[in-house]
């Protein structure tokens, strides 16, 4: 007997209708989609969030290693002491070291390279009858004859701080030659005159940076 023949009008039921093709299982993609699309953009606010949070941090890790600061404290003890600016003295640090202190060729010593006969000259000035040229290699001794030496240069050229910092470089013989040159010549030495393009090179750098100083970090020199 042959096989039973279907209707004419027999229609085949679709059981992909039950299989996620028809309007469930388009109701459950269009879920899926919707959940996809929710968590991409929670994932992209949190990583704006992370980004924003994240990045006042590296901009102070990247002001640290372009601009550096340590022993803030010491540095606006002796600048209370010896009435300087305490910017300037962090800049002066700046220029000699970048923080980091060593012996340089000619034997100047720590963070602000102090020489052995300028520390001896002046610890017999400040009664300093005890100190030792190996004394020049802590932070706070070193800072401390630093700042002595820059207001006794500060004075000797009347509140000068270009001429305290080409003489803090050059030597105070130089810029008296210099001074002396330039009042022959009726006129004042300032920093384009300077003759030695290394301290005139460092004494735009430390006044630059004594702003910079002032500006980065108001609240650990003690002006905010």
């Amino acid at each position: 007997m042959g096989a039973t023949q279907r209707p004419v009008n027999y229609t085949r039921r679709n059981y992909s209708t039950y299989r996620g093709g028809g309007p469930r299982g388009g109701s459950r993609s269009r879920a899926r989609i919707r959940r996809r699309r929710i968590i991409a953009l929670l994932t992209i606010l949190v990583l704006a969030v992370g980004v924003v949070m994240v990045l006042p941090l590296v901009r102070r890790t990247i002001q640290h290693f372009e601009l550096p600061l340590q022993y803030a404290s010491i540095i606006r003890q002796q600048a209370d002491d010896k009435h300087l600016d305490p910017a300037l003295v962090a800049a002066v640090i700046y220029a000699e070291t970048r923080f980091r202190p060593r012996t340089s060729p000619t034997g100047a010593e720590g963070l602000m390279q102090i020489e052995p006969a300028t520390a001896r000259f002046l610890a017999h000035r400040s009664g300093g009858y005890a100190f030792n040229v190996a004394d020049l290699g802590t932070p706070s001794v070193n800072i401390a004859y630093g700042t002595y030496y820059l207001r006794y240069l500060l004075n000797l050229y009347r509140g000068s701080t270009v001429l305290a910092l080409a003489a803090y470089n050059g030597g105070e013989t130089n810029v008296d030659n210099w001074l002396a040159s330039a009042r022959a010549q009726h006129r004042h030495l300032t920093i384009t005159a300077i003759p030695i393009p290394q301290t005139r090179a460092y004494v735009t750098e430390v006044l630059n940076k004594q702003r910079a100083y002032r500006s980065h970090y108001a609240r650990q020199l003690g002006y905010a």
